[in-house]
């Protein structure tokens, strides 16, 4: 099979990759068909041994390192989460991106990048980091199990936002919303008393806007094909960087991202 017809159903998404990289479409396109262009001058470059899409990937960052295409779009025209982005330093972007937009794992981010794991995942954390810097946030942990609540609101707390409380029961959790309103939930759906995570996450989105990360053992409660499903849902038993990559992306990309909470 050509590398053509291999990378081609990848493309769209590079596409995606490369607009949230440059901020406008018409830049990212110009990063990509660079990259189709040097792929063409040099099929040798293609890194086969990392198939399709990682390689895909590889071949556009290198392009990005070595090319200057990027033009200035004016600010009002880009939205918060484009905005955002620009005060991401380059390789924790990228590794942000990888990661949370296109969905690759972490290993496959090192691949991409061509650094170790341990390398990828400390850009991941450190795009959190810058991102908390922009969008701090009141955290509001519903989870009955103390130890996993006990390491939730650490890995909230290393990434900088500040912990409101946590519930045990579907009523602690409405009366601590109720008292100081979260920027973020984040949600088991078990609850210690036999209630619904899932019922009181539901009576306080009817009350505020905010964004929820549920985290959980059962996570075909949640998929089940009826609308609407969760935005962001992380499996029991969890890996830390994949939970601070969720808080990150869901901070990042609501639509109130940019504006600090007070």
């Amino acid at each position: 099979m050509s590398i053509a017809t291999e990378i081609a159903p990848h493309l769209p998404y590079l596409r995606r990759f490369a607009r949230a990289l440059s901020g406008t479409q018409a830049s990212g396109d110009a990063y990509v068909v660079a990259t189709l262009e040097a792929l063409i001058a040099d099929p040798g470059s293609f890194p086969r041994e990392l198939g399709p899409r990682i390689g895909l990937y590889r071949l556009f960052l290198q392009m990005w390192s070595s090319v200057g295409l990027n033009a200035q779009v004016p600010d009002i025209e880009r939205s918060a989460a484009e905005r955002n982005l620009d005060a991401l330093t380059p390789r924790p972007r990228q590794a942000f991106l990888l990661r949370t937009v296109e969905g690759f794992a972490i290993e496959e981010v090192a691949q991409i990048m061509n650094v170790t794991t341990d390398a990828a995942i400390a850009f991941v954390q450190t795009a959190g980091q810058e991102i908390a810097e922009q969008v701090a946030t009141d955290v509001l942990i519903i989870e009955d199990e103390p130890i996993i609540a006990l390491d939730i609101e650490t890995m909230v707390q290393e990434l900088g936002h500040r912990v409101t409380g946590v519930a045990r029961t579907h009523r602690e959790a409405i009366a601590l919303a109720a008292k100081k309103r979260p920027g973020l939930v984040l949600a088991d759906i078990q609850l210690a008393d036999g209630s619904s995570g899932l019922e009181a996450v539901n009576e306080i989105l009817a009350a505020i806007e905010v964004p929820v990360i549920f985290i959980t053992a059962y996570p075909e409660r949640l998929l089940t094909g009826d609308r609407p499903e969760p935005a962001f849902l992380i499996t029991k038993p969890f890996q830390p960087e994949a939970v601070k990559a969720a808080i990150s992306q869901a901070l990042f990309f609501d639509r109130r991202a940019g504006r600090k909470a007070a």
